[in-house]
């Protein structure tokens, strides 16, 4: 259970990097720590204490607990999926340096064109 509130507050630690800083490359370093506390939850929630993985074979005992594999397939792709948009939004925020010459939300709200 401690481990799922451990997980649970590295995606509040995100969520506050995102709400409260101003700065672009912090809102993105914030998407990224929300996004590893999602993962880790997934991977926690698939996970059974003194389970084996799941391969059956000859020698395996009838009702041995096995580690549930859907989860951790399923965080392997939010991985790939979770770089490319990170390069995406890492980009996205250069090109507004490069336009702006900020990197203050607050000052790129108040700037038009």
């Amino acid at each position: 259970m401690t481990v799922f509130l451990l997980a649970i507050l590295i995606f509040f630690i995100g969520l506050y990097g995102v709400l409260v800083k101003r700065n672009l490359m912090k809102i993105v370093i914030g998407l990224v720590i929300m996004e590893y506390g999602v993962n880790l939850l997934f991977v926690l929630i698939g996970y059974s204490k003194g389970g084996t993985a799941p391969i059956w074979s000859k020698g395996l005992a009838e009702g041995t607990t096995m580690v549930d594999p859907v989860p951790q397939a399923l965080v392997l792709t939010a991985i790939v999926i979770g770089l490319a948009t990170t390069a995406l939004i890492a980009s996205f925020a250069v090109r507004i340096y490069e336009k702006h010459g900020t990197m203050d939300v607050r000052q790129i709200r108040k700037l038009k064109g």
